[in-house]
């Protein structure tokens, strides 16, 4: 497992520098001059130019990607070009935000994904079965940003429950977490669904409900464990999506996460933020993938990395 675990963080490398390639590139596609952004559109050429001699954005962009590279394997992400702070510290201070929404949505998506899925599975074609895949149906259709909208008007606005932007308190966190969650609740639902239906078709099943053992341990003990391979692989997936997944969710309610500096970056052409935000999420999907191996083997005590 050891080795495994090593082998697995050692092609963490040449992913993340596939990763920033592509970032570095893509950020320089984005049409406007972050030097001129800076300096406004008062500005003369001249401060414009200094500006970007101050930047390093008048040289060769093979050369900016050598500077930046080198300055990553120093851990040093550089300056934001607007604020001037560094840019792991700005990273720093808003991660924690994207993870507690992220982990809050999660929790959301299972509490009521996993049981859905395993009624769906245990009743097909019952009415339980249909009311559950239309919920999900009807999740996994709605826009993220649209759904936060109309609870933002329901829960806010008309019935004042909840505030409509910041993170003060846990009631800040209600309306976020419920819009991004409920997107993951469908897809949860439908491969708990999938994964329980191809289990209880099996003999050993019959066999156990054959001996007379109670339905809920024949569906808990010997089905749903056997069916938690894909669930945990897609809830892993799940939480790597959320963390992704949380721009809009951010930007709608103001949560001063990850997702929303990303934004307001790319709006203000501030590259070095840009680039060090998505090589933070890329590395947490790669460290969310090596824990679902991981787990699988004490899932599935039969999985051996060897």
């Amino acid at each position: 497992m050891s080795q495994y675990i090593l082998r697995r963080l050692a092609l963490t490398v040449p992913v993340l520098l596939g990763v920033s390639v592509i970032v570095f590139m893509m950020v320089r596609m984005i049409p406007g001059d972050p030097a001129r952004v800076m300096a406004g559109e008062a500005a003369s050429e001249a401060d414009v130019e200094r500006i970007r001699q101050q930047l390093g954005l008048h040289l060769h962009p093979v050369v900016q990607y050598g500077i930046f590279l080198q300055n990553l394997f120093r851990g040093d992400l550089g300056r934001s070009t607007m604020s001037r702070l560094p840019v792991i510290d700005e990273i720093q201070a808003a991660l924690p935000n994207t993870v507690e929404l992220a982990v809050a949505s999660l929790l959301i998506a299972l509490v009521i994904g996993v049981p859905a899925g395993v009624l769906s599975a245990v009743r097909p074609n019952s009415w339980v079965d249909a009311i559950s895949m239309f919920i999900a149906l009807v999740g996994v259709s709605m826009p993220v940003f649209w759904l936060g909208l109309m609870l933002m008007m329901v829960f806010s606005l008309r019935l004042g429950w909840f505030p409509t932007a910041g993170n003060d308190t846990w009631r800040h966190l209600v309306l976020p977490s419920v819009t991004l969650g409920l997107s993951s609740v469908a897809i949860i639902a439908r491969m708990v669904r999938s994964s329980m239906l191809e289990v209880l078709r099996q003999d050993y099943v019959r066999t156990a409900r054959a001996k007379g053992v109670p339905e809920g341990r024949v569906v808990m003990r010997h089905a749903f464990r056997n069916a938690l391979i894909p669930v945990v692989t897609i809830t892993g997936l799940q939480f790597g999506n959320l963390l992704g997944g949380a721009v809009l969710t951010e930007t709608v309610f103001a949560w001063p996460g990850i997702g929303r500096l990303m934004v307001g970056a790319i709006t203000a052409r501030d590259y070095p933020v840009v680039q060090g935000t998505v090589l933070t999420v890329a590395l947490i999907f790669i460290i969310i993938n090596l824990l679902v191996d991981v787990l699988y083997a004490y899932v599935d005590p039969t999985i051996r990395y060897d």
